[in-house]
């Protein structure tokens, strides 16, 4: 059944026709202009912003024109991870998606419903006759999985409206009111090589879970590079570290990692030592990760190794650096108030280039994270640089259109909807920094497993988000 004649139908097309449109954060041109076409063959304003943000105003419906002005918001572009085995291009492939029991999910790739799923309900809104909202204006922001750009580069003035729902929360019942705030940390480690001989083999990590790295970092899912790290870190006396690459995407727990090294021991010998280190590791993780696998394998060999004074600093520097959950808050009961995701590793140009996310609700928490790990790879002579830092969005659970969305949603739900603070970068204290009046909440159907191959969206929550979201609209007063 293709997704377009799931119920409402409309939200399913408008997701399905996003799905075929290639839209990694950086790489959003054809979806913006699908988005700004759209908006023509509606007979509404649209217009692009100089990040590339778009704009749709839609004016009130009949009865509605005194009430407060809306604005829904949504990002365009996706997390771009696959496994290891697909030959997906997402810069040039649609999203291969298919229908399974009660959940829409991609064949091998993420699925793009984070933010997919509210960017097309904000298009639906767009194109009804039949939803009762006061003046109307859509913002579909631009490279928020990247480090929130769009919102970043939102300029004052700009937006008229009043309210702000942010579709982007991921589990219906959820009503979001405050999230984390966060800084990509990057570091180079150099190192000095000599030139090599003797048989090489390559060690990899794969088949893990991975996940978000602020939603699932609780779950305390194994991190690929932390976990090679480690069994490298115990094999430092019988090996010459080459090479040593991981994971792919800053916000996305590290599914997959791989070093290649010499060793005058055989295979047989090697692997022994590798499953003393690899076993303890592996029951000491989440029954998620049952499918890992740590694969040795001969390869062609490359021409230098690290000395082994360079494979020291690298492999202790790796094996202390910290990664996961670094604190839990002291008010919100269950919630991470800080963490960092050791995101990336990889030898470039003679030195390995170390990637972080760090999270926190508290801006003190998270630079105090982000100072312990420059100390720590300055201390092992190489270098540091924090980037992209934005603010949290602090909680108001007295604004009125908090109370507005919990009565609809209780009224809807089988249960009571549950005001919350999540773990994860929402781009609402971002787009309230130039609009200090907005009242804002954040609100959606369920997705799981973002930011991995395994996400997936469940249809029945679709239509309830739906229905939610348009009797919001027509409450607002």
């Amino acid at each position: 059944m293709p997704l377009s004649k799931l119920e409402p139908q409309i939200v399913w097309d408008y997701f399905a026709k996003l799905c075929a449109i290639p839209r990694p954060s950086y790489q959003e041109e054809a979806v913006q202009q699908f988005v700004l076409d759209e908006a023509v063959r509606l007979g509404l304003h649209a217009e692009r912003d100089h990040v590339g943000n778009i704009l749709v105003r839609k004016p009130a419906t009949q009865g509605k024109e005194n009430a407060p002005s809306v604005i829904l918001q949504a990002h365009l572009d996706m997390v771009a991870q696959k496994n290891h085995d697909s030959n997906h291009n997402f810069a040039t492939d649609p999203i291969q998606t298919y229908i399974d029991g009660d959940w829409v999910k991609a064949r091998g790739t993420t699925l793009g419903a984070d933010n997919g799923i509210g960017a097309a309900a904000a298009l639906a809104v767009l194109a009804s006759n039949d939803v009762a909202h006061g003046n109307l204006e859509a913002l579909f922001t631009a490279c928020e999985e990247s480090g929130m750009e769009g919102a970043l580069g939102l300029q004052g003035g700009w937006l008229k409206g009043d309210i702000l729902l942010n579709l982007d929360t991921e589990t219906l019942g959820e009503i979001c009111i405050g999230c984390a705030g966060g800084v990509d940390a990057s570091f180079r480690l150099p190192f000095d090589t000599q030139n090599a001989s003797g048989k090489a083999y390559a060690l990899t990590v794969r088949g893990l879970k991975g996940g978000h790295s602020g939603i699932d970092i609780i779950k305390q899912r194994g991190n690929a590079i932390k976990i090679l790290a480690h069994i490298l870190r115990d094999l430092h006396d019988h090996i010459q570290l080459a090479d040593l690459h991981g994971g792919t995407l800053r916000n996305a727990i590290p599914r997959e990692a791989e070093a290649v090294f010499f060793s005058q021991h055989d295979l047989a010998f090697l692997q022994n030592k590798i499953n003393q280190v690899a076993n303890p590791i592996i029951a000491t993780l989440p029954s998620e990760d049952e499918n890992i696998r740590i694969e040795l394998r001969e390869t062609t060999a490359p021409e230098t190794h690290f000395t082994a004074a360079s494979q020291a600093t690298i492999l202790r520097v790796l094996n202390a650096s910290p990664n996961g959950v670094d604190g839990m808050s002291l008010t919100v009961p269950n919630l991470v108030e800080t963490s960092g995701n050791l995101s990336k590793v990889a030898c470039v140009s003679g030195s390995l280039n170390v990637e972080y996310l760090l999270r926190s609700q508290n801006d003190f928490a998270r630079n105090h994270l982000a100072q312990r790990l420059c100390d720590l790879y300055e201390l092992a002579g190489g270098t540091a640089e924090l980037s992209g830092a934005y603010v949290g969005w602090q909680p108001d659970p007295n604004s009125p259109i908090v109370q507005t969305v919990y009565r609809e949603g209780a009224k809807l739900l089988d249960k009571q909807p549950e005001i919350m603070v999540i773990h994860a970068g929402l781009e609402c204290g971002i787009l309230g920094r130039n609009y200090p009046h907005w009242q804002m909440v954040s609100f959606g159907p369920t997705i799981e497993m973002l930011h991995s191959p395994d996400e997936r969206v469940n249809i029945q929550s679709v239509a309830v988000f739906w229905t939610w979201l348009k009797n919001v609209l027509a409450a607002i007063k």
